[in-house]
């Protein structure tokens, strides 16, 4: 009997059943990877480096939706809150795997050439190398915090009738629009630029405040939300 043409198990596979059972019920383990894929556990680890190296085709599989051709827009800034957008997308697509990719080494080499992108980015920007990954970090940390947000309830206060003490945040709910968890990202997005921008200093590369979102709901789906534009040219009131 010939071989068959598409292989019974590959690397992509695996990711994908991994990242499957991950949004199925928050988690994964070698060995249900393989049962789902119908071959034996020792097949898996044929084919990668153990339970990390599964990790890492989640995280590939889960990045390869952020639109990387946003780390080449200009100015800095449009660039960096068009990924920010982006990246917050394709993780909100998939709140399950985001504690499990947070709290692991990145290892993946599609992964680390996206952030050697954005080092790249801001070392061109002007921010000292010994900045440059604080600031990744806590852009992650908006990012990421955020695309968890995406998940919750709309409403995460839930004040039982003629509750005491709670009359002001019954106010500030009642006058608290849709699409909570998008106002606080764009709030924060432009409140972290502001800053880098305060960092930089008078001698920064010519940039513009982060282009006014569409108001939207970030896609679920793992589309990057739309970009800045990299022609916006005012600064921001009080800078």
């Amino acid at each position: 009997m010939g071989r068959p043409r598409t292989p019974l198990l590959d690397r992509e596979r695996i990711g994908a059943t991994a990242l499957e059972l991950i949004d199925e019920q928050g988690e994964f383990s070698v060995p249900q990877v393989a049962r789902r894929l119908g071959v034996q556990t020792g097949s898996v680890y044929h084919h990668v480096d153990g339970r990390a190296g599964v990790v890492e085709l989640v995280r590939e599989r889960v990045s390869a939706s952020i639109d990387t051709a946003t780390l080449g827009l200009r100015p800095w800034d449009a660039a960096l809150t068009a990924w920010a957008r982006s990246y917050r997308a394709a993780f909100a697509a998939h709140p399950h795997a985001i504690p499990l990719l947070m709290t692991s080494p990145v290892r993946a080499p599609k992964v680390l050439r996206q952030y050697e992108q954005a080092v790249r980015l801001l070392l061109d920007t002007g921010f000292p190398m010994a900045e440059v990954m604080t600031v990744i970090t806590a852009l992650e940390n908006l990012v990421l915090g955020s695309a968890l947000d995406l998940a919750a309830p709309e409403t995460m206060w839930e004040l039982p009738p003629d509750s005491p003490g709670t009359e002001k945040l019954a106010e500030a709910l009642a006058a608290t629009g849709t699409g909570r968890a998008d106002a606080a990202f764009e709030l924060a997005l432009t409140a972290f630029v502001n800053h880098c921008r305060v960092r930089l200093g008078p001698s920064a590369p010519h940039s513009g405040p982060p282009a006014p979102h569409s108001g939207q709901p970030a896609p679920h789906s793992g589309q990057p939300a739309p970009p800045s534009s990299p022609s916006a040219t005012s600064s921001p009131s009080g800078d």
